[in-house]
């Protein structure tokens, strides 16, 4: 009874540390949102943080462990003192120089802001299993599992719990709170542990890891890491841009933890007996964009279950190689290196090196290659156990794969693409019968990403101008039919524009149309109006600027400034305003800057189907556009969006704020739909009344009245949260 009370207890304690450690990510996250803007640079900065202080505690529980059981407890708890006293969580005060790097700044403002918590926190997992097994306990292996549980758990809470329910500064007070319980649950850990080294349970002993098995190790939990992000990224980009999707491939992972460490070895033996299916059925899926509803949801299932499958699989093949319970610090730092550098492959060189996702199938390819050589069927099993016969088979099948992609790349001369059927269907059926071959099956796989779409995609990248990357995301430059040319970012359009003559590329489009909000409220601007634009984009509304106007853009990704500025893929700002001036940076943040009543209509055209800056529709904010904006000013602000009902919101800012508001619905006639135009919806707001009513009553057309919810509170640097506003 005792023992069961014991092992509750550092149970308990792993999965509080880690539920608190995926509570202050997002925590800190939304903190520093408005003041430090949403600007890669920055939020990579504060990734690099996370990574580092992670491995640090992990190096630190390491290092720890060598040190007598009471002494590991009293150093640890001392920390716990140290870092309280940094508590309630929260942004240091200093202010960046004028001359300052953010690279460098940003970084050292997170260290000395959250620095102390979250090493401290770091380091529970490996430090308290070590613990367990110097108590008695056993093994201490399967306490990861919960260390996952609380890490999921913690993934849930902030979006679902946290953010929905409460401020910022309640969640600041909770959180500090539930350090103050992991302190006391660490200290009821310590009391367990012996007095000296000479009571200490005999802990499993072992060789020492080779270099070579640490290597391996760190590649079993760098490649899950990897595909995280480059799940994350395949789905928004080419398959489905929803809020909060960015939960579930993390919460997968975590929960691939809970399967590959329990002690019963049953699930994680039948999922991997599942994995090499997944990973051609993802690899499928890996090129070919989906268009049918039907097939999206099939492919963002497909790509979710190899993430699943293809984490237990290598995760439990970390469980299995795991060595004796004396070398368990070494194993997790190891684990957490490999997954610092998953990350850092996806998260930071991959959008420097490549033009799209490729990050995507490079690591499913690198999963298959790491997969455990068992075939499900008897007879191959037999075959690829002799190892001359495997290898031979292995060279010579997987260059005549090679050979048969290019074959059936889909650049076939009869009409119904015979070569790429025929291509496909004996690479499938060959990577089938290759499961177990360790040169077979990953060529196999290789060889059917290329097939499908594959070789499209390496060709799309080689033509200059066609693709385009940032870490932001990626775009392409793409043909609309026969005569229009769009630029879309992931599956959101960002404009089109149409082709064959001056006047045609003159046209504004997509949302931007002449009976759109924007489109009306353009044509209300006097001669010499100052125009302040957030969102680029193509350069499309820049086709509405008169001379005399003084127009100014707000981007924060520069490679959308360099793509709007080619004439080569579009020619809006090339024909009607050429050498605009462009303020690169986060909007609110180069906003601010700006001379107050130094606009007369200022657009706001930032939002995505996946991505709402909410920093960008708080009470702050639009504080900061009511600044800017000159007495009689009108503030435009686009909210189409297939996800997320943004009305409320708005309603309960111009409430707060005395604004008075118009909502222009604009849907099309088949006549405008021939010209590219696109269906949207745009929110006109200004202090004076009869600026509302004079762009309603000139227009001619329909404005109505936005939809406020009861109850519904305007948004604030301090509480906000897309959950009440999702379109379910």
């Amino acid at each position: 009874m005792r023992a069961r009370s014991t092992r509750w207890r550092f149970v308990a304690t792993i999965f509080l540390g880690s539920f608190l450690l995926f509570l202050v990510q997002p925590l800190v996250a939304r903190l520093a949102l408005p003041r430090l803007g949403g600007a890669p640079a920055v939020w990579n900065s504060a990734m690099l943080v996370y990574q580092a202080l992670l491995l640090a505690g992990y190096a630190y529980a390491h290092l720890l462990s060598r040190l007598a059981p009471r002494t590991q407890a009293g150093v640890h708890l001392a920390l716990f003192g140290l870092a309280a006293l940094t508590l309630p969580i929260g942004l240091s005060g200093m202010e960046m120089a004028p001359d300052a790097n953010p690279l460098v700044w940003v970084p050292w403002l997170l260290l000395v802001s959250i620095g102390p918590i979250f090493f401290v926190v770091s380091a529970q997992a490996p430090l308290i299993q070590r613990w367990f097994a110097m108590a008695g306990g056993g093994d201490p292996y399967p306490l990861y599992a919960a260390s996952n549980l609380g890490s999921f758990a913690g993934l849930l809470a902030y979006p679902l719990l946290a953010e929905p329910l409460t401020a910022l500064a309640e969640q600041r007070v909770g959180w500090s709170i539930g350090f103050g319980l992991l302190a006391l649950a660490v200290a009821g850990c310590a009391t367990a542990l012996p007095k000296s080294v000479a009571e200490e349970a005999a802990i499993e002993t072992g060789p020492r890891p080779t270099t070579r098995q640490v290597a391996r190790w760190m590649l079993l939990a760098a490649i899950p890491s990897g595909l995280i992000l480059s799940t994350t990224l395949h789905l928004t980009t080419d398959i489905v841009a929803m809020p909060l999707i960015w939960v579930v491939p993390l919460g997968l992972y975590l929960l691939s933890f809970v399967a590959a460490f329990a002690p019963d070895r049953r699930a994680a033996a039948l999922i991997g007996r599942i994995t090499p299916f997944a990973l051609l059925i993802a690899g499928i899926a890996a090129f070919l964009p989906s268009t049918m509803p039907a097939i999206t949801g099939a492919f963002a299932l497909a790509t979710l279950l190899a993430l699943f499958t293809v984490s237990v699989s290598l995760h439990g093949q970390l469980f299995d190689e795991r060595p004796a319970a004396e070398h368990l610090t070494r194993f997790y730092l190891a684990m957490s290196a490999g997954g610092v550098l998953g990350g850092l492959f996806c998260a930071l060189l991959a959008p420097l090196l490549f033009d799209w996702t490729y990050e995507h199938p490079i690591l499913l390819f690198a999963a298959a290659c790491l997969l455990a050589p068992v075939s499900p069927f008897e007879a191959t099993r037999r075959w690829w156990s002799r190892e001359p016969l495997a290898t031979r088979v292995g060279l010579i099948g997987g260059s005549a794969l090679f050979l048969l992609s290019i074959w059936g790349k889909g650049e076939s001369s009869t009409a119904d693409g015979l070569e790429e059927l025929a291509s496909g269907g004996i690479i499938i059926a060959t990577a089938v019968v290759a499961i177990g071959n360790r040169l077979l099956y990953p060529a196999a796989l290789g060889a059917l990403m290329l097939c499908y779409g594959g070789w499209d995609m390496l060709t799309w990248s080689i033509q200059p101008g066609r693709m385009s990357r940032s870490f932001f995301g990626v775009y392409a430059v793409r043909p609309s039919g026969k005569d229009a040319r769009m630029l879309v970012h992931g599956t959101t359009l960002h404009g089109i524009q149409n082709l064959g003559s001056p006047a045609r590329e003159r046209m504004p489009t997509s949302y931007y149309a002449p009976l759109s909000g924007v489109g009306i409220a353009m044509r209300t601007l006097p001669a010499s109006a100052r125009v302040d634009v957030v969102g680029l984009g193509s350069g499309t509304l820049s086709c509405y600027s008169r001379p005399g106007q003084q127009w100014q853009f707000f981007e924060i990704d520069p490679v959308i400034a360099e793509i709007a500025n080619d004439p080569r893929r579009f020619t809006f700002l090339s024909h009607c305003l050429p050498n605009p001036r462009i303020n690169i940076g986060d909007a609110r943040l180069t906003l601010a800057r700006q001379p107050s009543a130094s606009a007369d209509l200022l657009v706001v055209d930032a939002f995505s189907s996946d991505s709402v800056p909410m920093h960008l529709l708080t009470r702050e904010a639009f504080q900061v556009y009511q600044r800017v904006l000159a007495p009689g000013g009108l503030l435009m602000v686009h909210i189409s969006n297939r996800y997320l009902d943004l009305q409320p919101v708005l309603a309960a800012a111009a409430r707060e704020g005395g604004w008075s508001t118009a909502y222009r619905r604009y849907r099309l006639t088949p006549a405008e739909a021939a010209l590219n135009y696109a269906g949207s919806d745009w929110v006109a707001f200004s202090r004076s009344p009869e600026r509302v009513y004079q762009l309603q009553r000139g227009s001619g057309v329909e404005w109505r009245t936005l939809a406020e919810r009861p109850g519904f509170e305007a948004w604030t640097d301090d509480h906000a949260s897309v959950l009440p506003i999702v379109r379910w």
